[in-house]
C-alpha cells in the first residue's frame, strides 16, 4: 500500500536474486510499498535488465518523490567502493559491469552496490537482532550460504571487498569441490540443493525411497516435526556442519553474537538447538558464554532494508 514519505530519509532497496530483482521503499526499517519483481530468466544479457529496473525505479519515484538514495544487494563479487558488480550468481552474462554509475546517471541519484549477504547482516546490525553489537557475525542460509562480519562497529569487507564468505571456508580439506576450486566449502553440503540430495542419499541408505521434493528443507522440518526420526538426524547433520564453519570464525573473530537467517533458518530448534550446542562444546568457556546465538529479525525483505540503509549512510557522508 502507498503511503507519502513524511520526512526524508526514504531509500529504495533493490535486491538482485538468481532468479528475480525485488524491489522495495524503505522508511526507518519498513518496507512501505513495492513492485513486482522482475525475472532474470526473461533476459539474457545487462542492458535490457537495466532498462527494466530503471523503469521500476522511475515509476517508484512517481509515487515517492521523497526517495533520496538507491541501494542494490548483489549474490557474488561486488566492489563495494565501485559500485561494479564483478559477477551476479546464476545470472548470465553480468561480469565488469559498472552498475553504481550506470544506475547514477540514469536516475540523477546516489547509489550503493553491495554484496547481498552484507545487506543482510546492515539491516540485522543496524535495525534487527543484531542491534548494539559492535562484534557481530551474520548467516544467511538459501540456495548458497553467505555472510557479513561487523568488527569494531564498522562492516569489515578485506581488500577486495569479498570478506565474510563464510559459506566459502572449508569444513573438510579433501572435500567436495567448489566453484572456485576450494575444497570442502560449507556451501557445497548446507545449500538447499546439496540439503535435498544429501538427504534422499541418507534415506536411501535406510532403504527409503524419497524424491528431491521430499528432501527440501521445508519438507525435511515437516517431516522432523511430524516425529520423523531420520529428518531430525539429517537436521543434527546440518547443525553440526554450519557450527564446524561458526567455530572456526569465533576463534578468528570473537564476536558477541551470531544472527543466522535465510530459507534453511526457518526450521527454527531442529536447526539451532544442535548448532548451538556442537558450537559451544568447541570454543573456550571464557568467550562462548558471553556469545549470543540469534535468529534473523528480518526476513524476506532483510537485503532490501539493509540496502537502502546503507545507501542512506552513504549518500550522507558526501555531503
Amino acid at each position: 500500500m502507498t503511503q507519502p514519505d513524511t520526512y526524508p530519509n526514504t531509500a529504495l532497496g533493490i535486491d538482485f536474486g538468481g532468479t528475480s530483482v525485488k524491489f522495495g521503499v524503505v522508511q526507518g526499517h519498513d518496507v512501505i510499498d513495492s513492485a513486482p519483481a522482475i525475472a532474470t530468466d526473461d533476459y539474457t544479457e545487462p542492458a535490457p535488465l537495466i532498462d527494466a529496473i530503471v523503469r521500476v525505479i522511475e515509476d517508484l519515484r512517481t509515487r515517492h518523490p521523497g526517495i533520496s538514495a538507491i541501494g542494490a544487494g548483489a549474490p557474488g563479487f561486488v566492489n563495494f567502493r565501485t559500485g561494479t558488480i564483478h559477477n551476479l550468481t546464476n545470472v548470465t552474462g553480468w561480469s565488469n559491469i559498472p552498475l553504481r554509475e550506470i544506475l547514477h546517471l540514469r536516475t540523477g541519484l546516489p547509489v550503493t552496490i553491495e554484496n547481498d549477504a552484507n545487506c543482510m547482516a546492515y539491516a540485522e546490525w543496524k535495525e534487527g537482532a543484531g542491534q548494539g553489537k559492535d562484534h557481530l557475525i551474520c548467516i544467511t542460509l538459501g540456495t548458497g550460504v553467505g555472510g557479513g562480519i561487523v568488527s569494531h562497529g564498522h562492516m569489515l569487507r578485506g581488500a577486495e571487498f569479498v570478506a565474510g564468505e563464510l559459506g566459502q571456508m572449508s569444513i573438510d580439506y579433501q572435500g567436495r569441490k567448489g566453484a572456485y576450486s576450494n575444497r570442502g566449502s560449507l556451501e557445497d553440503y548446507i545449500g538447499n540443493n546439496e540439503i535435498a540430495a544429501d538427504a534422499r542419499e541418507y534415506y536411501a541408505s535406510k532403504g527409503i525411497e524419497r524424491s528431491v521434493t521430499d528432501c527440501t528443507p521445508a519438507a525435511l522440518s515437516q517431516a522432523a516435526n511430524e516425529g520423523d526420526a531420520i529428518a531430525v538426524e539429517i537436521w543434527k547433520n546440518i547443525a553440526e556442519k554450519l557450527a564446524t564453519s561458526a567455530m572456526n570464525a569465533c576463534w578468528l573473530l570473537n564476536p558477541e553474537a551470531i544472527v543466522i537467517g535465510g530459507g534453511v533458518a526457518k526450521a527454527g530448534d531442529l536447526l539451532f538447538k544442535p548448532f548451538e550446542a556442537s558450537l559451544r562444546s568447541q570454543l573456550a568457556p571464557a568467550f562462548s558464554e558471553h556469545l549470543q546465538i540469534l535468529p534473523a529479525h528480518f526476513c524476506n525483505d532483510a537485503g532490501i532494508i539493509g540496502a537502502a540503509a546503507l545507501a542512506l549512510e552513504e549518500s550522507k557522508k558526501s555531503l
